[in-house]
This record gives C-alpha cells, structure tokens and sequence, in this order.
C-alpha cells in the first residue's frame, strides 16, 4: 500500500493530470499484475503497458506522482515496481 502521508493534498490542482492519462482507456488489468502472473506473461503485459505509457501526455507528472509518493504498484509513468524501487533506492543512497 502507498503511504498516504507522502499523496499530495486533495485539490484538483494536484489530481486533475490524471484526466489526461492514456492508460484510462484501458482496463488496469492492463497495469496491475494479477496475482502469481510471472514469466512471459508478465513481460508482455509490462511491455504493453510501457508502450501506451511512451504516448501519453501527462508521462512526466505521472511518473513525478509515482516516485513521489513511492507508489508501490502498478506500471506508473512507464515505469515498472521493480524500475521504481531501484530508482527511489539510488535516490537514497545518493541523498547519504
């Protein structure tokens, strides 16, 4: 689960970007692992995902939100869980 003391605060200012996402016309099947995919599959549905990240408009914010708020889930800003963690980790070890 995120951690909800790092979320932006409930103004549409801070929100309204995410009307704009390429991802919402798709289901979130699309950028949420069920549960035990592994293997080929999962590649396939990161990749495709990535791809419809690639040509959205609010890629930049989103990504912002995600590594913000250390979003733990999901394909967020055309990263992948495992791509956000490595960066919010070197972050850290940077900010040492």
């Amino acid at each position: 689960m995120a951690e909800i003391s790092r979320l932006p605060m409930p103004t549409a200012d801070n929100w309204e970007w995410q009307f704009e996402g390429a991802c919402r016309d798709y289901p979130a099947e699309m950028f949420f692992h069920p549960e035990g995919e592994r293997g080929p599959s999962r590649r396939k549905r990161i990749i495709e995902a990535k791809a419809i990240c690639a040509s959205c408009p609010v890629l930049a914010q989103c990504r912002d939100h995600a590594l913000a708020v250390q979003e733990p889930y999901g394909i967020w800003g055309g990263l992948s869980e495992d791509e956000r963690a490595e960066l919010i980790a070197r972050s850290n070890r940077m900010a040492i």
